[in-house]
């Protein structure tokens, strides 16, 4: 069943990363791929905890899944697409598409798109490089994407950071000149610059109503569907602690872990919300 809020306004697309607290690109120093299979697997019941909650305000959603998660929860891959999700491909080994030369990124995406097919039985569409790790160093990234199979990009975000964006990239959908979409993650354009209005630690970290009064403006004034996104550890308070990362990591990590959950009910029922695919693809 599709997405049935009755809320004035467009729908927006709602995103999932699914991978677990102990893959993010902050801890890449401090816990090495060779810990991960030694590490407790807390990503399955926070994804479920998720979909439990997807299905309490009737939305659907597209989730951008880990090749390496695939494998250790294949009950959880083949749920989400049994409970009408979008299954898209994250990668599969959440390496840095900045860090990978083409042939190794090529065979990254394309290992875990059919390890997420095999598992689903249906195809995959889509694909969100880790970090948002596409910018202007890999432009060959995007016709990767497209020659593994995959018909949409959503791995640009058209702001100023420290680790990841392009800034002067177009705020909304467009296609790339190999006929890729590309759909980048929303932001307000507000005095000639663009604010992160589309999830991730953004969210965690400003007030509930910045991120309320972005979407309202994107929807209004731009008269534009946003893409939002956040992680499922994003909404574990209790998942374990790294004590040998700097304070900006500390922050950016931890930061209102406790309350995001709150938060992200708030702007499910504050905006309508669907795939990916049906809020973007059905429109070219």
């Amino acid at each position: 069943m599709k997405s049935s809020k009755t809320i004035p306004g467009p729908v927006n697309a709602m995103t999932v990363d699914v991978e677990d607290y102990f893959q993010v690109s902050a801890f890449e120093k401090t816990i090495h791929r060779d810990q991960w299979g030694s590490l407790p697997l807390r990503v399955e019941n926070n994804t479920y905890k998720i979909l439990e909650l997807f299905e309490e305000k009737q939305i659907q959603a597209t989730f951008f899944t880990l090749g390496w998660v695939a494998e250790r929860c294949p009950n959880l891959i083949r749920d989400i697409v049994a409970k009408g999700h979008e299954l898209a491909n994250h990668g599969y080994s959440h390496q840095r598409a900045t860090l990978m030369t083409r042939e190794q990124f090529r065979e990254d995406i394309a290992k875990a798109k059919t390890i997420l097919e095999d598992l689903s039985g249906t195809a995959v569409q889509g694909y969100r490089a880790p970090s948002y790790s596409i910018d202007e160093t890999n432009p060959w990234a995007h016709d990767e994407i497209l020659e593994t199979g995959h018909r949409y990009s959503s791995s640009i975000v058209p702001i100023h950071h420290d680790l990841y964006g392009i800034p002067d990239a177009p705020r909304f959908m467009y296609q790339c000149d190999n006929g890729l979409i590309e759909i980048p993650i929303t932001t307000a354009r507000v005095l000639e610059k663009n604010l992160p209005c589309g999830g991730g630690g953004y969210f965690r970290m400003l007030p509930y109503w910045l991120f309320r009064w972005g979407v309202k403006r994107v929807n209004q004034k731009d008269q534009q569907p946003a893409i939002f996104y956040f992680h499922p550890w994003e909404i574990d308070p209790d998942q374990p602690r790294q004590t040998d990362i700097d304070l900006k990591t500390k922050v950016r990590h931890y930061l209102n872990l406790d309350r995001n959950y709150h938060k992200i009910t708030t702007l499910l029922d504050d905006f309508n919300w669907d795939r990916v695919d049906r809020v973007f693809l059905d429109t070219v």
